[in-house]
């Protein structure tokens, strides 16, 4: 996990999270080496990898939407360096 700076980009995904995800990361963005993310980096592969740093971000992995780029994605859909990732949990109101 980086500060976020420019001479980071070419080598990590930024992360945005809102609401209870940005609670329990603290933060409403991050970076992440891409290397860290796994052999295979998917959107879903960068949750994960939150879920072990922060456990209690766990709780909401059910219901977190996911955005790559600004677009609702898949689990699966392929993260690369410069990418952004958005943690989107469920928006109640009335």
């Amino acid at each position: 996990m980086n500060v976020l700076g420019s001479e980071q980009m070419a080598t990590s995904v930024r992360v945005l999270a809102f609401a209870g995800a940005r609670d329990v990361l603290g933060t409403h963005e991050l970076e992440l080496d891409i290397a860290d993310i796994g052999a295979t980096p998917t959107a879903s592969a960068v949750l994960d990898l939150l879920c072990r740093r922060w456990p209690a971000l766990a709780a909401y992995r059910a219901a977190i939407r996911l955005a790559v780029n600004g677009e609702y994605a898949a689990g699966d859909v392929p993260v690369r360096a410069g990418d952004e990732v958005a943690l989107i949990p469920p928006v109640a109101g009335g």
